[in-house]
């Protein structure tokens, strides 16, 4: 499976009402669950996406807490 690698910036997440965060964030660590499963059993080619899940659930959190 593709995936195109999107990283969300936070001029673009500040913009977004809290449910909408919430939304995403529950999004993007199901994202991540599926990469963990896939890169164990060897099927993820880019491990470059974790990383960016991983900032990117990192800046949704933080702006939760801020608001």
């Amino acid at each position: 499976m593709f995936h195109v690698l999107c990283f969300m910036r936070i001029s673009e997440l500040r913009q977004k009402p809290k449910n909408e965060l919430q939304n995403l964030l529950v999004e993007k660590r199901e994202r991540l669950r599926i990469l963990r499963f896939d890169l164990a059993s060897g099927k993820v080619k880019n491990v470059r996406e974790i990383r960016q899940i991983k900032k990117d659930i990192a800046r949704m959190l933080t702006l939760l807490k801020q608001t």
